[in-house]
């Protein structure tokens, strides 16, 4: 690299900066459309550069992945926060699993990254603890309100909302609104009943939930 007296040459610093732009551009299209495990060497080529080019700026799949989805997964917090002042339990419980779907069948990577685990994304780490916070605040919440059955652990409803989301790629493929009626019918068997029988114990543990989700989705280094 070139270095004058302020330090690098200030056009190697503007080309950098543009071939991390593209980079981000090229994956989020790539992620957006076949998911998470979109070949890196294809964005790179998409991008319009080498392989070294990209493992400079982002040294694993992890890193090019927190880049590209920090804004979105902001944005289900964001989300999260909205549904955490609804005064009713299920209302809130219902527009934030609505908003988070709608996200999961709009962008594949970002159904990836909801529905499973990728280690080494710093902001997916603090996305899933505050997704797992406010839905038992809100299960708890409706709990109190008796609108929501009394068995349900918060892992039962991450883990069945996750199995559904998997799904969603295949039902938006056939029809692209198909994963609304699934998702009623799953919410619906949240509800607090007469008639519903009690669920079998044990529920899922928090770790054995992680598990699961990391089985779901094996992702490539």
């Amino acid at each position: 690299m070139t270095v004058g007296a302020h330090g690098p040459d200030p056009v190697r610093r503007r080309d950098a900066r543009r071939n991390r732009e593209l980079l981000v551009e090229a994956a989020r299209e790539a992620f957006a459309g076949q998911g998470l495990d979109a070949p890196l060497d294809m964005i790179a080529r998409r991008a319009g550069v080498g392989n070294a080019t990209l493992y400079r700026h982002f040294p694993s799949r992890a890193a090019l992945v927190d880049e590209v989805f920090r804004d979105s997964l902001a944005e289900t917090t964001a989300a999260g926060e909205r549904a955490r002042t609804a005064e009713d339990g299920w209302s809130g419980l219902l527009a934030y699993v609505e908003t988070v779907f709608e996200g999961l069948a709009t962008n594949r990577g970002t159904n990836d990254l909801m529905t499973t685990r990728l280690e080494g994304v710093g902001s997916l780490e603090a996305v899933h603890a505050h997704n797992r916070e406010t839905v038992d605040l809100l299960l708890r919440r409706g709990r109190e309100q008796g609108t929501i059955r009394s068995d349900l652990s918060t892992e039962d409803v991450l883990f069945a909302l996750a199995a559904l989301g998997r799904a969603v790629p295949a039902l938006t493929a056939t029809a692209t609104d198909a994963w609304r009626r699934p998702l009623a019918l799953l919410l619906d068997g949240l509800r607090a009943s007469p008639a519903a029988a009690r669920l079998p114990e044990p529920p899922l543990t928090p770790a054995q939930l992680g598990q699961v989700l990391g089985n779901l989705g094996q992702h490539r280094d």
